[in-house]
């Protein structure tokens, strides 16, 4: 257990200055900075305790609101996905997560792909949605979810395949 503590925590760290220092001074197209810091929501194991991850949850997103100046934006984004995470695994898992053996890498490579891609819109729409807060403004709204989205799906995939455990 300690060591899953410990990989945890570093994620956490590291994630948070990659997120920092790295993809939010990064602008594709004049608008995209892609999201990886999601990935601490899609790696965090099943069987915890979700009131510690929806804790954790805020405070990731609470770091990145401080040194992004966001106003608390991402902290309500993190939360909203980590509080809805269940239902997203039972959509794309099924009855599989109730098993006291299921992990996340003995799933197939679609329902992974699935499941990361589910929190990042669900979390793209949260995010976008408070910082544009206009309804008038909806088009505005689907195309961030989408492109930034797209570019933050691409490069968590690259980073997830990089840094997975390889099955022999």
């Amino acid at each position: 257990m300690n060591n899953n503590y410990f990989i945890n925590t570093i994620r956490f760290g590291l994630l948070i200055l990659v997120q920092v220092l790295v993809f939010n001074r990064l602008n594709f197209f004049g608008f995209i900075n892609p999201m990886v810091y999601i990935l601490f929501l899609y790696w965090f194991p099943i069987k915890e305790n979700r009131a510690v991850f929806i804790g954790l949850s805020f405070l990731l997103g609470l770091a990145i609101d401080f040194f992004s100046d966001t106003m608390a934006i991402h902290a309500a984004s993190t939360v909203t996905i980590a509080y809805i995470r269940p239902a997203i695994m039972r959509f794309v898992f099924g009855v599989n997560i109730e098993f006291q053996s299921f992990r996340l890498s003995n799933s197939t490579r679609a329902q992974q792909i699935t499941f990361l891609a589910l929190l990042i819109v669900v979390h793209h729409l949260v995010y976008f949605t408070l910082e544009i807060f206009s309804l008038a403004n909806v088009l505005v709204i689907i195309k961030k979810v989408l492109a930034i989205g797209s570019a933050s799906l691409v490069l968590c995939l690259l980073f997830s395949s990089l840094f997975s455990v390889r099955k022999e």
